[in-house]
């Protein structure tokens, strides 16, 4: 067993104990779409969504054609002042895709949930997915508000091996949350993302 297989294991293992408290069910409850992204797709960039495009430059591949398991990067806008950040799940057409991403649409009133398989359409003039419209829950349609993004990220063999699902991204959560220091979902989501980046260069 190798010394990621067996941190991770023993992380879940602490995690369906911590679980069970109130305290860590509270803690999985509201999740922003940067620590979700990052765990779900397993590509370890930092800070807010927008900053992701520039981060990535010498570190992952980016482009405009979507793939599963990308990470599909929003410029600020309107009232979404530090961008977004989802993760392509389904490719269903060139100007088509699913996206796996959290703190998104409000479900059963309240923000903060992760979303699976929420549909994302290209309208970009030239086709290229500089811009896009994305389902909202709440009104069961994609709406008219045309959002500004970046474009892609890609997996690295790397990324594609650490990526989580989102039952792993709750109990990693639990964990994390007890940590000294992570006083928040986002900082539990750093301190696991760090964690990662640890064991990729060999350091624990």
């Amino acid at each position: 067993m190798t010394l990621w297989t067996k941190t991770v294991a023993g992380c879940l293992a602490a995690s369906l104990l911590l679980s069970a408290a109130p305290q860590a069910a509270n803690a999985a409850d509201y999740w922003q779409c940067v620590p979700a992204a990052r765990i779900l797709s397993g590509i370890q960039l930092f800070g807010d969504a927008y900053t992701w495009w520039r981060q990535a430059a010498g570190k992952y591949e980016t482009g405009r054609t979507p793939v599963v398991g990308s990470v599909l990067v929003f410029k600020p806008s309107g009232r979404m002042r530090r961008g977004h950040v989802a993760v392509v799940s389904q490719v269903i057409s060139d100007h088509e895709v699913q996206v796996d991403h959290a703190n998104w649409s409000e479900i059963d009133g309240r923000r903060g949930k992760i979303e699976e398989n929420v549909t994302v359409i290209d309208v970009s003039r030239d086709g290229d997915w500089s811009q896009v419209k994305v389902w909202y829950d709440p009104t069961h349609d994609v709406g008219t508000t045309v959002y500004p993004v970046y474009g892609f990220i890609y997996q690295d063999e790397e990324a594609t091996r650490h990526a989580g699902s989102i039952d792993g991204v709750q109990l990693a959560v639990a964990l994390a949350r007890q940590l000294p220091g992570a006083s928040t979902v986002t900082q539990a989501g750093d301190a696991i993302g760090a964690l990662i980046e640890q064991l990729r260069r060999g350091e624990r």
